[in-house]
């Protein structure tokens, strides 16, 4: 039943989003548009931020970001969730969802990597490409979904994986 509320809530917030954007949206609107009283929204999630962070992971989680067939879906589900995308992107808040996505990232790349090397901790140079890989790759991604309606998600999505620094692609891909 709480996945179902949470799901009604974010569906809700995917709509309001359609209209506006997120700093002009809030809890009161998305109870409202949702027919939930605030208790409810706030039962599951800690404010507007934290619903986006939700409804980002709910994705991103799906994706296998070594894969190009699996990062392409992911693409083209941005691409079907159009708003609520170019909404996270255009989000200038102190709690920017562009920050929460680069964190995600960098995390998931970080573990990726400690796990394929066997260790509990990375040198320095290696934190630091994967996060330049990760602010270019989700910088990429926000030029692709907003401006580039030409290139399929799957030549987008090589193009980023060949353009990783040399020595991720020797830990991720050998």
């Amino acid at each position: 039943m709480a996945e179902r509320t949470k799901i009604w809530i974010a569906e809700t917030m995917k709509k309001l989003l359609t209209k506006k954007p997120l700093d002009k949206i809030y809890v009161t609107e998305i109870c409202r548009a949702a027919e939930i009283e605030r208790p409810t929204f706030y039962y599951h999630f800690k404010d507007k931020y934290d619903l986006m962070a939700w409804m980002f992971a709910q994705h991103a989680l799906k994706t296998d970001v070594l894969s190009v067939a699996s990062a392409a879906e992911g693409l083209k589900q941005m691409r079907s969730d159009f708003f609520f995308y170019k909404r996270a992107y255009e989000d200038t808040s102190q709690n920017p969802m562009w920050a929460y996505m680069l964190e995600y990232f960098a995390r998931r790349y970080t573990e990726l990597a400690m796990a394929k090397l066997g260790t509990d901790a990375l040198d320095t140079q290696i934190r630091y490409s994967i996060r330049l890989y990760c602010y270019g790759t989700l910088g990429m991604t926000r030029e692709w979904l907003l401006t580039d309606n030409i290139t399929p998600a799957e030549t987008a999505v090589t193009m980023m994986f060949r353009s990783m620094p040399e020595s991720l692609r020797e830990i991720y891909f050998s």
